[in-house]
């Protein structure tokens, strides 16, 4: 088993650290014949990219992938996928080191600091190594593949909760995602999480927040009845990334407020023949297994455990300390959670894509079909 290894067919394994020379990933299982480029593998690695605002990391990466495998150049032009193994680098270019010197022998309370230390004898102070949220970059480059795989399926995220500032879901608009440094849907809330999370960052501390992805198109059958349900596998994914305490799918934790005839989601049957459903709140899956509505998933990320507020720990040698810790760090880690959750739900469904299309082929009408929420 490899603990740097996610996917069964559609297979992603990571490498690098936060402060080594790169960081990369390799993509197997990815079928040939796809047409990609790497401006759109790099698009999506910019949604990501850090120092794009005073709201993240003012690190300056420019996160340029290479492509080292896996593509070739057709004659008609545009690089293809070869049904080899896909190998993409990202050279680490801004780091610096020294910022962690005074903690080298110090845990950062809420960090992986001692935990890391306590189960392999070492661990990288300078920026937390291997268990850094650097290591995503690799992810997203990796999902803009999967995407790719995903023909026809449209996967969109974004933050809905800052601290105790939640979106007003009524005036939700993915049009203006894009256009703000929150990835925030609601216009109404940008002004708000500025003054809030500006206040946060001059005090030095750090805040959490909920981000949902979405994904509509995804076709109907994805997924098992047992040990390989779709959403028992999203939410392994999302549980991997850096910093996330909590996910839940469709109504989630707010379904245990419901009664049954509140959360079940009923269904007519549409005018083309094909089951159409009043609600939602299975978040796109029933038994395992995906029923052609939009997949809904949210999770929370945990404050950024590097502050500069100083807090009781201990050094590696047993003595009682404060820990402040220096350098360059996201106020809300979770805003640029948003391209990751993206990422790793493209990988989940493109791997389930395959593994279905393996035990059941592509012949069959069930399989094209998709269901839409009405209302």
């Amino acid at each position: 088993m490899s603990h740097n290894t996610f996917g069964h067919l559609f297979r992603v394994t990571t490498f690098g650290e936060s402060h080594g020379p790169a960081l990369g990933c390799v993509v197997d299982g990815c079928p040939p014949g796809i047409a990609i480029t790497r401006d759109e593998i790099q698009a999506a690695l910019d949604k990501r990219r850090p120092g794009q605002s005073r709201f993240t990391t003012q690190r300056r990466e420019p996160d340029e992938v290479k492509i080292l495998s896996g593509v070739m150049d057709r004659e008609e032009g545009g690089l293809v996928t070869t049904g080899t193994p896909i190998a993409l680098m990202i050279e680490n270019v801004d780091q610096r080191s020294k910022d962690y010197s005074a903690i080298s022998d110090r845990y950062r309370p809420g960090h992986a600091d001692y935990a890391y230390d306590a189960k392999y004898g070492l661990r990288d102070p300078r920026g937390g190594g291997r268990s850094s949220a650097r290591e995503t970059a690799a992810r997203v480059a990796a999902g803009a593949i999967a995407r790719k795989v995903l023909d026809g399926v449209t996967i969109r995220g974004a933050l809905v909760r800052i601290g105790p500032h939640e979106i007003d879901r009524d005036a939700w608009d993915w049009n203006i995602v894009g256009d703000n440094p929150f990835f925030c849907p609601d216009p109404g809330s940008v002004d708000t999480w500025t003054d809030y999370l500006d206040a946060v960052r001059k005090r030095g501390s750090s805040i959490g927040a909920v981000v949902e992805v979405v994904a509509e198109g995804v076709p109907v059958g994805l997924g098992a009845p047992i040990y390989a349900k779709l959403d028992q596998e999203i939410a392994s994914a999302m549980m991997s990334i850096n910093a996330v305490k909590g996910v839940e799918i469709g109504a989630g934790f707010a379904s245990a407020e419901l009664s049954g005839e509140e959360n079940a989601d009923e269904m007519i049957m549409g005018n083309d023949g094909v089951p159409r459903f009043l609600s939602n709140n299975s978040g796109g899956v029933l038994g395992g297994i995906s029923t052609g509505q939009p997949v809904v998933v949210r999770f929370a990320v945990k404050p950024t455990s590097s502050i500069l507020t100083p807090r009781r720990s201990v050094t590696r040698g047993g003595e009682n300390v404060e820990v402040m810790t220096k350098g360059r760090h996201d106020p809300c880690v979770g805003i640029r959670a948003v391209p990751v959750g993206e990422a790793m739900l493209a990988c989940v469904l493109a791997d389930h894509l395959l593994r279905h299309r393996g035990q059941v082929g592509t012949d069959r009408s069930v399989f094209a079909r998709s269901s839409e929420a009405i209302g």
